[in-house]
């Protein structure tokens, strides 16, 4: 496995490191995967990326989170937060500085850069398309991200392997693991995460609901229309256990109304699952609506940056991704199926083999 390399950015040091320690599990060695690399940022804002350690003839794989807000720098003397845009920037530039001695480059961005721009409607930007291709021509063979917004955008680079990986089987072991959780039933926040729902709900073997959100196309709220209402259709959730499910939180507004609206509808636990706890609008919002029972508890993941003060609050679980994200890179080393690693169902069966997670009339 000497010539498996990972490049991480600062930007997900934490989970890389973890990546590393399973990959030396997986192989049975103690292998330093890890390329060393220099980040210099100018005081103008300008920054490079050198590479400090062997790339000729290796198998790269690019660890990047372009969602992490914890990363500053001093810009013309102020202290600057690294945003999505500066974080892809650096992508860019470990790309161009292995490019022509690597054997192979795989990025792995958990969390798809401009994701949720993409569509257009009018005269919009494409970002997310176009910031695929761009990585195209740069020369990247292969990327993996994790529940994209929409999996579709994969279509903008039709001849380069673009994996999207999902967290359910990872996410529902750490629930059936540490909750006592039974007369479920599974709700989708909105029509748009309808599919991931119902997914959720076939390995519990539950019924399944969904939130139609009404909005007001008169308005445009951080580049948004406003949400006036949730209006729910599915099956009675007086007295269940609810999971709603997403793939990220972003501001939680949207979820915390939704947690609101079970719960006058007389639902008993209120589970939130969401693959990215982004919380843009601070934990304030989320320690309100826990003191007020709300909802019992957030499961997401480490795929992107949540800051210790949300790792540590009773109402939050995180989901450790860094075996599954081993195995995945292990795999395409090795060249074998990833099909596998899409499959975990057989794991979850058996754990809720003999359970009563529907009750019975």
């Amino acid at each position: 496995m000497e010539d498996l390399k990972l490049i991480v950015l600062d930007n997900i040091e934490e989970l890389g490191e973890k990546v590393e320690n399973n990959l030396r599990k997986i192989n049975g060695n103690n292998n330093s995967y890890i390329v060393p690399i220099k980040r210099d940022r100018f005081s103008n804002g300008e920054g490079k990326i050198s590479i400090k350690g062997t790339v000729r003839d290796k198998d790269i794989y690019i660890l990047s989170d372009v969602g992490n807000y914890s990363i500053t720098y001093q810009m013309h003397g102020f202290n600057h937060i690294m945003g999505p845009d500066e974080h892809f920037q650096d992508i860019k530039r470990v790309i161009s500085a292995i490019k022509g001695s690597a054997s192979k480059i795989t990025l792995i961005t958990p969390l798809l850069y401009e994701s949720r721009q993409h569509r257009r409607k009018g005269k919009e930007s494409l970002d997310c398309a176009i910031s695929l291709q761009e990585l195209e021509r740069l020369g990247v063979n292969h990327i993996v991200t994790f529940d994209a917004h929409d999996p579709n955008v994969g279509n903008a680079i039709p001849n380069l392997p673009f994996e999207n990986f999902y967290v359910a089987h990872e996410i529902l072991n750490d629930m059936l693991d540490n909750e006592d959780i039974n007369n479920l039933l599974v709700v989708s926040p909105d029509f748009g995460a309808m599919e991931r729902s119902r997914y959720f709900a076939e390995m519990l073997g539950t019924d399944v609901g969904v939130f139609y959100k009404r909005r007001d196309l008169s308005k445009i709220v951080n580049g948004k229309n406003p949400i006036v209402d949730h209006v729910y259709l599915g099956k009675d959730v007086k007295d269940k256990n609810v999971i709603v499910v997403d793939d990220m939180i972003a501001s939680g507004t949207s979820m915390i109304e939704v947690a609101k609206d079970l719960k006058e509808q007389n639902a008993n636990n209120v589970y939130l699952v969401a693959t990215f706890a982004l919380l843009t609008e601070g934990p304030d919002l989320f320690i309100d609506a826990y003191q007020k029972g709300l909802f019992k508890k957030i499961y997401s993941t480490n795929l992107s940056y949540v800051p210790e003060v949300i790792k540590k609050a009773p109402w939050y679980h995180e989901v450790d991704m860094s075996e599954k994200l081993a195995r995945i890179i292990n795999t395409m080393h090795n060249k074998q199926s990833l099909k596998p690693l899409f499959n975990g169902k057989m794991e979850i069966f058996e754990k809720t083999s003999g359970k009563t997670l529907i009750k019975k009339k």
